[in-house]
């Protein structure tokens, strides 16, 4: 899997080896419930190039991969076409409830993810925030450690100058 993020082409293929995948399988099978593991792998090389897509467009793969970016969703925007004929496969079969239903499973935990996912960058934030406010605390001790070292120090020499030559008589 990290190996498709990394690699546009692969991730690519991945949809579209799993497009050939589910229409060879939509041809032989003869109810619509044997496409759900072949499906499942459709959607998650689709999930895996979207992913990839994004990483592409915001530059983090350089300038030559917006390109692999601008392939891969012209190949997602046919997948759209294909989900529309799987779509029709469970209305033909009369399972429009099941095709249903996995949409709004999908939301679901589209929600769940992305709220997972806001926690997440919410707990990075205050992590990250907790260690500059420890670092600030450890350079302000530091400084004052060493300031109070060095007016000890200093009055611990005005307190030896004044033993030998007498201050204030």
């Amino acid at each position: 899997m990290l190996d498709l993020l990394l690699d546009p082409d692969k991730a690519l293929d991945a949809v579209n080896n799993a497009v050939r995948l589910v229409k060879k399988a939509a041809s032989t099978v003869d109810n619509v419930e044997s496409l759900g593991p072949v499906l499942g792998k459709y959607f998650d090389a689709k999930a895996t190039a979207i992913a990839v897509s994004a990483k592409a467009k915001s530059g983090d793969f350089g300038g030559s991969m917006r390109g692999k970016a601008l392939e891969i969703e012209m190949a997602l925007d046919a997948a759209k076409s294909f989900e529309n004929e799987v779509k029709m496969l469970f209305f033909a079969a009369n399972k429009m409830d099941v095709w249903q239903k996995a949409e709004a499973r999908m939301r679901e935990m589209e929600v769940a993810a992305a709220k997972e996912a806001a926690a997440a960058k919410r707990k990075a934030a205050q992590k990250k925030k907790e260690t500059e406010e420890a670092i600030e605390i450890a350079v302000a001790v530091s400084l004052a450690v060493v300031f109070l070292g060095l007016l000890l120090w200093g009055g611990w020499e005005m307190l030896q100058y004044c033993k030998q030559h007498g201050c204030g008589r």
